[in-house]
């Protein structure tokens, strides 16, 4: 049966983006060997919206590409914290799904960081 799941971010700069998880986002991590983190996860869900699917840069095995976002219980309260960590984000977003923004990793890259208005599938 499936265990878990393992979300992969192409990055132009992985070792600064690396120490944004760890640092600035607190996620815990393993180090498998020579700086290659792996990072824990929150409790996550899975939602297929309608859309072309795509397959990420370098992907040999056209696996279908996929949008991020992070959940939190308190947007506000959420990117004070990470602001105060230097975290930048874009304007906030009142969508019919959620509060809405995202934020920059140092490679450039963009995450979705909302707070759901929507039932989650697992217990918050």
């Amino acid at each position: 049966m499936i265990t878990g799941a393992h979300i992969l971010f192409y990055s132009r700069n992985p070792e600064a983006d690396r120490a944004f998880f760890r640092d600035v986002l607190a996620f815990k991590a393993i180090d498998i060997g020579r700086g290659w983190m792996i990072f824990a996860l929150p409790p996550a869900e899975i939602a297929v919206h309608p859309g072309d699917a795509t397959v990420p840069p370098n992907s040999e095995d056209a696996v279908t590409g996929a949008a991020v976002y992070l959940m939190c219980d308190n947007l506000d309260s959420t990117m004070k914290t990470l602001s105060a960590k230097k975290a930048s984000f874009t304007r906030v977003v009142e969508a019919p799904w959620g509060t809405v923004t995202t934020f920059a990793l140092p490679s450039g890259a963009n995450v979705g960081l909302y707070q759901p208005k929507h039932p989650t599938a697992f217990k918050r």
